[in-house]
């Protein structure tokens, strides 16, 4: 009896846990890109977190992958959903693509990820999770609605948010189907050190690697590095392993809702009736998705 309340109480703290610290990496990326360009602080954050996860390797005993090809997919992997997606989202910010506009494009993530588990991974999505999905994502187009604004936006910039997509969503996926019984640790030193060179390649050959220190970069960047990188990311591989993908992928659509919530209280921020409308929704298309699977 105990194992299973344990287990329960697992179940609810975990998506609660992932969706509030994924949310604070939008509001540490905003701190951190006012001193250093997108690619620099990415690779930066990056190489910090394949140090410490080392150092927690070596110091743990953590095993490595056996064969060559699980090293290939573990890299695939982790270039997808922090090289791809997160490199992306930074650039298009950086060519002018309002941070409404992106939360549209990446947050059709759950929908993508319906519609690809079944060819990719044999799961299968019922009725009641379609309305869910549909439900959650006009709930995500309420909440950033104030902030879509198509001025500045160009082709390459919005090209820039649909990598965006697909990369955290060919990412999970791929986790999903090829590294699931990875060992967090060493898998994700792998990952990053993966993610890494790809940013230190793209930050060599479009900016001036120029960063300005500052106790408020610092801060984010630890942030980032600890509460995100280490943190949140552990999470949602548990959450991959252990669920379906289309269901965990809809707890992304919780992800706008809590970010303004947080710019709320803590900047102040303006939430409107069609906000507040808005997170409602996205929390009653969660539910509605994680329900019907059970």
């Amino acid at each position: 009896m105990r194992a299973r309340t344990t287990a329960s109480r697992w179940e609810m703290a975990a998506p609660a846990a992932f969706v509030l610290l994924w949310s604070t990496g939008f509001i540490g990326a905003k701190m951190g890109v006012a001193y250093a360009e997108p690619f620099t602080f990415l690779f930066l954050r990056f190489a910090l977190a394949a140090a410490l996860l080392l150092l927690i390797v070596l110091m743990t005993g953590a095993r490595w992958p056996v064969r060559p090809l699980d090293y290939l997919h573990i890299a695939v992997a982790g270039t997808l959903v922090h090289g791809i997606y997160l490199g992306t989202v930074f650039a298009a910010i950086d060519r002018g693509i309002s941070a409404g506009i992106t939360a549209v494009v990446v947050g059709a993530q759950p929908l993508v990820t319906a519609v690809l588990v079944g060819p990719m991974l044999g799961e299968r999505v019922t009725r009641g999770q379609w309305l869910g999905f549909a439900i959650g994502f006009a709930g995500v187009v309420l909440v950033v609605w104030r902030s879509i604004d198509v001025t500045g936006a160009d082709a390459p910039g919005f090209a820039l948010t649909l990598f965006a997509l697909a990369g955290i969503t060919l990412g999970t996926l791929y986790q999903k189907k090829f590294c699931s019984n990875m060992n967090l640790r060493s898998g994700s030193f792998i990952q990053y050190v993966a993610a890494g060179a790809l940013m230190a390649a793209l930050a060599a050959a479009i900016e001036t690697g120029e960063i300005v220190w500052s106790g408020e970069f610092i801060f984010a960047l630890a942030w980032l590095v600890l509460v995100l990188s280490i943190g949140a990311v552990t999470l949602l591989w548990i959450l991959v392993r252990r669920g379906a993908a289309a269901s965990v992928s809809s707890l992304f659509y919780l992800v706008p809702p809590v970010v303004a919530v947080l710019g709320y209280l803590l900047f102040d921020e303006r939430l409107s009736v069609i906000a507040i409308a808005g997170i409602v929704l996205s929390a009653i298309g969660v539910a509605l998705v994680n329900r019907s699977r059970a």
